[in-house]
């Protein structure tokens, strides 16, 4: 050994060998006094060469230092001094090396990095956490040592070796979140702020490090995946499964712009983290949308496109980035009922009413390439995804990674059942996502709930569900994760478990978790998926530490909270009259239901005077007599997929009606009952087991494939039970295998509506009355004359396992999903405009209309924008809703959207909703702040949809104001009080304001999904100052605002300081909440669909 390599060698001696990493690198520790603290610092030793003993060194770093602050300027100069020694050090080295291996005939190739010396000195640096001061250290070193952001060579960071190495280290997580200069250059900001900017490459992905094989069994690999265990972080161990999800996707999506690596670290150290309610970004795999939500997102996507073209780009580049699957379920009303000709008389008038929404998303369809529409007449769109979309792995490019998903309908969360993560967002959030952008979340909690036991004979999912939404409700489990774990899972049925899944949104959490197990994965074959694909699923989930086996011991996860239910202590059950989580047990319902009768007017009670609890009214119903009273059932109706995706409980109830029917009992006839499957899998295991005849002699024909009564397409009711019912005040009840039952949402005139299993909607049919008590009245007389009870009627578990087992066969998914797409008679005759590139736009359409959000524009951002001499449009206290900003419910006669459509033709009786109207800018920016419960404290006190038009003193409907303000060139805002925005994610509630030219939102707080929204739309949310808001700063709403915004996007960084003035001399300070880097790109573009079409162009 040369003297040159004893002294580089004797560098090391006072460190201790620590292990080498799975790329071969030695890594070393040292414990050294730092700030008057033993610390221990850890060394790194990359092998530059094919052979590692030829050179000792290629370069050292030091890592993961333990500093309590940034290094200063004169530190950095010592320490790079020492690595400028060590680097001439290793070259000497180097070059003696060579020579000798020359003389002897020896020689070596060089390194594989050609490079002597460390990683560029901006990488170094961020090893170091991060403080204001740190920022600047970094930047002011970066120049005085000649490495600036503009060097090309520096804007990679570490090269590809030096990654794989880090990337094996925990602590090796950059912890600066500076404003843009944090993880990337100013040139790297600029190309996003230019909509250049685009997800990492293998070649230069953060991680690439842990990208690793799966091996097929028989030989060959699945694919790669970024492997969790490869980080060797033993905090992963103790993450909820369904937060592993999230770190699976920060990592694999880790471009240090949408995603960085602090967000990384945030996921990985969530124990810490998740109290503080820190933000992450999230890019879901794929995006689900129902025909209510699905159509104004086509409507954007064409209109991009359109965007496209005038730009002189393809339109055809316009396209869903994701995965985007369109279920048609929300239109399907039950009109028809108690008939064999029910499912296609039904879609008749479907179509009838809805052929021009049809007919566009139909040109969807075969216009963008990533995107799926199942046609009307198919199922519900959660059933569909459970048994069909859902994929629980995705391969795409030989890359494995979890499936996850949002959806445009809260109840998205069914699939959780599956094992797949996802949850419901608004329109503007699923757009976000379908087009590549990543959603911005706070990291939740997770609730672990554990399951013991098994359910007792006679139990049912429903009885189960409702028994764990009223635990949750009561626990508290707003904005947080559900996980569920516990010996009890593998007593769960996979359709059991969807559907606790399902009713998430009604014990209030984001997402209901079932991690997947063998349970899981024999639904998959059951369902018709491959058995590669099966395999594929189980091994890459069990190397990535995703699989549960219940055969092995479970290592303990850390759960923010925890709940135990034994699964022995569920007793039937149902919820209502007006909430789904007011349980009420079956032995308890007749004295539940007279207590409602005597409370006063609320969540459990109708106030009912004594004397009329009693009063019979009767009445004829096609010639015979009928009768009805307080508690009488008039709706009976098998719905929803919460249940109907669930073949026990579905053939429960068939054998239920078999039982009633062979006994003599008959359903009364003006009971309207039906039965709407979740999809077409449902009819033919009916059929196979022979049970859907009975279920037809009690009168639950099959009405048609969709959410019907669980959404409130129940239909009319009997002119004549309809007369009875108002005209004598009486509590009727509807009795629903649904997921809601808010008062007014099932139908007007079922003031009690009780959620129950699919058996029990047949027993209360039979019934014709909630006020019984099952256990000690009989439900009829049966043919014998003789008294029969609920019990005689009620299957076993081990009897309705057997028809499931003989009955629910896998070619019955498979044939129903092969032919899922190729639509029905009907569908396949629409008529759609030839084009698939550009819509043809029919300008005389009140349902789809192009939408003006693209007019004028051109390749360059606009640019932020201020405001000048703003006027306030509407002045508001607290809790302002987006339902405030815009309703979704009936066009009032005298609005704004009622004249737009009157002049068009069309009559008052088909005006329809807002919500049916989506896809029409034109009605629904006369439908923003149209909500007739608006208080606005402009008109001092009145409530309803006006204001005042400050420049005239004058009062208009909100939209006709500011109509006069954007003639005049005027600028207008909105102040607020705190939580605006909540409620519902409804897109519209950013679009609308945007189109009335609303520039800027003061307001105390905001819901956290809507200030995003309003990001999104260009629209500047300001925060006023804690302690300040309208009322102290005595704010009159007729000054006018402006708020100086810097021109230049580079001058603005998220949550930074804005001034905002009056013309009467007031001068207040508030916080821009544009809270992250990307979301000042979407506003430098003026929105987020500007950025990405310009985004796209560039690409081009």
């Amino acid at each position: 050994m040369s003297k040159l390599f004893a002294r580089v060698a004797g560098y090391f001696r006072s460190r201790t060998l620590a292990g080498v990493d799975k790329t071969g690198n030695q890594y070393f520790t040292r414990k050294e006094e730092i700030d008057g603290v033993m610390k221990e610092k850890r060394w790194v030793v990359f092998r530059g060469e094919e052979e590692p003993t030829s050179v000792p060194v290629e370069w050292i770093c030091w890592l993961n230092g333990q500093r309590k602050r940034a290094p200063t300027p004169e530190e950095m100069m010592e320490l790079e001094a020492r690595r400028e020694q060590i680097r001439q050090n290793v070259a000497l080295l180097k070059k003696e090396e060579e020579e000798r291996r020359a003389k002897e005939g020896s020689a070596r190739k060089t390194s594989s990095t050609g490079k002597v010396g460390g990683p560029d000195l901006k990488s170094f640096i961020q090893q170091f956490p991060s403080t204001s001061e740190g920022v600047q250290s970094q930047q002011e070193l970066a120049r005085r040592f000649g490495q600036g952001h503009g060097n090309h060579q520096h804007e990679k960071g570490l090269t590809n070796t030096n990654l794989h190495g880090l990337s094996h280290f925990p602590g090796f997580l950059c912890q600066l979140r500076g404003p843009y200069s944090t993880h990337s250059s100013d040139k790297t900001r600029q190309r996003f702020m230019d909509g250049a900017g685009h997800g990492p490459t293998s070649s230069d992905h953060a991680f690439k490090g842990i990208l690793t094989s799966l091996p097929k069994p028989g030989g060959g690999e699945f694919g790669k995946f970024y492997s969790l265990p490869a980080l060797n972080d033993p905090r992963i161990d103790r993450l909820p499964y369904s937060i592993r999800i999230l770190l699976e996707s920060a990592i694999r999506n880790c471009d240090n712009f949408q995603v960085t690596k602090d967000d990384v670290e945030k996921i990985i150290d969530w124990e810490n983290t998740s109290p503080k309610q820190v933000e992450i970004p999230f890019k879901p795999a794929r995006v689900l949308l129902q025909d209510f939500t699905g159509v104004p997102a086509v409507v954007d996507l064409a209109c991009m496109r359109d965007a496209m073209n005038k730009l002189g780009a393809d339109p055809n580049k316009i396209n869903p980035l994701v995965p985007a699957d369109l279920v048609i379920d929300h239109s399907v009303q039950v009109d028809v009922a108690r008939s064999e000709n029910a499912v296609q008389a039904n879609m008749e008038l479907e179509f009838q009413r809805n052929k021009e929404r049809f007919a566009f998303l139909k040109w969807g369809s075969s216009a963008f390439h990533n995107m799926l529409v199942v046609p009307p007449g198919s199922g519900i769109v959660h059933q569909v995804n459970l048994e069909y979309l859902g994929r629980v792995v995705f391969n795409t490019d030989g890359v494995l990674y979890p499936d996850s998903v949002v959806g445009t309908d809260s109840h998205t969360t069914m699939i959780d059942g599956l094992g797949v993560a996802g949850w419901g967002v608004g329109g503007i959030e699923a757009e976000a996502a379908m087009l590549g952008q990543p959603m911005s979340m706070v990291l939740p909690g997770v609730v672990g709930f554990k399951l013991l036991g098994k359910l007792r004979n006679g139990v049912t999912a429903t009885d189960l569900v409702l028994t764990v939404t009223q635990m949750l409700r009561k626990h508290g489990v707003v904005g947080k994760f559900v996980e569920f774990y516990g010996e009890g899972m593998g007593e769960l049925s996979l359709a059991d478990r969807a559907t606790i899944a399902n009713m998430s949104p009604e014990y209030g959490a984001t997402m209901g978790f079932f991690p997947v197990d063998h349970v899981t994965l024999q639904y998959l074959k059951l369902t018709g998926r491959s058995d590669e694909t099966v395999s594929m699923i189980e091994a890459y989930l069990r190397a990535n530490k995703m699989f549960v086996d219940h055969n092995e011991p479970q290592q303990e996860r850390a759960y923010t909270s925890y709940l135990q239910l034994d699964l022995a202590d569920v007793e039937p059950c149902v919820s209502g009259p007006k909430r789904p989580h007011d349980r009420v047990p079956l032995k308890e319902m007749k004295a539940d239901w007279h207590a409602c009768l005597d409370s006063q007017v609320g969540f459990k009670g109708f106030a009912v005077p004594k004397e009329e609890q009693d009063k019979v009214v009767k009445f004829s119903f096609n010639g015979q007599p009928a009768e009805l009273k307080h508690g009488s059932v008039v709706i009976s109706a098998i719905t929803s997929c919460t249940n109907t995706s669930n073949p026990s409980v579905m053939l429960g109830a068939g054998l239920v009606a078999k039982k009633a029917c062979e006994l003599g009992l008959q359903v009364k006839p003006w009971i309207k009952t039906s039965l709407a499957p979740g999809s077409g899998v449902v009819t033919k295991y009916l059929l196979q087991s022979g049970l859907q005849k009975y279920l037809n002699e009690q009168g639950f024909h099959i009405v048609g494939y969709g959410c019907t009564t669980c959404i409130g397409n129940s239909g009319d009711l009997d002119e004549s039970v309809a007369s009875a019912i108002s005209d004598n005040d009486i509590i009727s009840a509807a009795v629903l295998s649904g997921n809601r039952n808010f008062e007014g949402r099932v139908h007007p005139l079922t003031r009690a509506n009780y959620l129950a299993s699919p058996p029990l909607v047949v027993a209360y049919a039979l019934a014709g009355r909630v006020d019984i008590d099952f256990d000690k009245e009989p439900i009829g007389t049966g043919k014998d004359g003789k008294s029969v009870y609920l019990k005689d009627i009620w299957p076993g578990n081990e009897e309705i396992a057997e028809v499931v087992q003989s009955s629910v066969l896998p070619d019955m998914f498979k044939s129903t999903y092969e032919a899922i797409t190729k639509g029905n008679p009907m569908w396949n005759q629409l008529s759609i405009p030839s084009s698939t590139t550009l819509y043809s736009w029919d300008p005389n359409s009140t349902y789809i209309h192009e939408p003006p959000y693209f007019n004028d524009m051109t390749m360059d951002p606009p640019g932020p924008h201020g405001v000048k001499d703003a006027y306030c449009l509407l002045k508001f206290g607290d809790s302002i809703t987006t339902d405030h900003i815009s309703p979704a419910g009936s066009i009032h006669k005298d609005s704004p959207a009622a004249k737009y459509l009157l002049e068009r033709g069309v009559a008052p009786k088909d005006f329809n909703s807002y919500g049916s109207r989506r896809g029409n800018d034109e009605v629904m920016a006369r439908g923003t702040f149209a909500n007739i419960r608006l208080v606005n404290r402009l008109l001092n006190g009145e409530v309803g949809p006006k204001t005042i038009h400050i420049p005239t003193g004058e009062k208009h409907c909100v939209f006709d104001a500011a109509m006069k303000y954007k003639a005049a060139g005027q600028d207008t805002i909105v102040l607020a009080g705190a939580e605006y925005g909540s409620g519902s994610s409804r897109d519209w509630a950013a679009k609308g304001p945007a189109l009335l030219g609303v520039k800027a939102v003061i307001a105390k707080s905001f819901e956290r999904i809507h200030r995003s929204n309003l990001v999104g739309m260009g629209i500047i949310p300001l925060c006023f100052k804690p302690g300040e808001d309208v009322d102290t700063l005595a704010l009159t709403g007729h000054e006018r605002y402006t708020i100086d915004l810097p021109s230049k996007i580079s001058e603005i960084r998220p949550g930074q300081d804005i001034t905002v003035t009056t013309d009467t001399g007031k001068s207040f300070t508030c916080t821009v909440r544009f809270d992250t880097e990307v979301e000042l790109a979407y506003f430098d573009h003026g929105g987020i669909l500007p950025y990405v079409i310009r985004n796209l162009v560039k690409q081009q």
